[in-house]
């Protein structure tokens, strides 16, 4: 899958990978409900890293369509709930 991190670039995650950051999705999505900052600060930061980690970057120039997008580490939480979906940032 081709996932967009707002502000960053593209990268190619396989799907073996998507119970990991789905667990932190669930994280993320508990910790904005309850409205813990200092939770979603971490967790974003997290799910972030490990779609870093876990992925291929795309090169600059390439123009693939993005199958997800996610916030800009520095995202707001209004902002990131903007983009939430029934399933929170990442389906499934």
């Amino acid at each position: 899958m081709i996932v967009r991190i707002m502000g960053e670039g593209q990268v190619e995650v396989a799907d073996s990978h998507f119970p990991e950051l789905n667990k932190l999705d669930d994280e993320l999505l508990a910790e904005m409900e309850g409205g813990d900052e200092d939770g979603f600060r971490r967790t974003l930061g997290a799910l972030l890293d490990a779609v870093r980690r876990l992925g291929t970057p795309l090169p600059d120039d390439a123009l693939e369509p993005s199958e997800l997008i996610l916030p800009a580490a520095d995202a707001g939480l209004d902002e990131v709930t903007e983009m939430l979906s029934d399933d929170g940032l990442i389906p499934g």
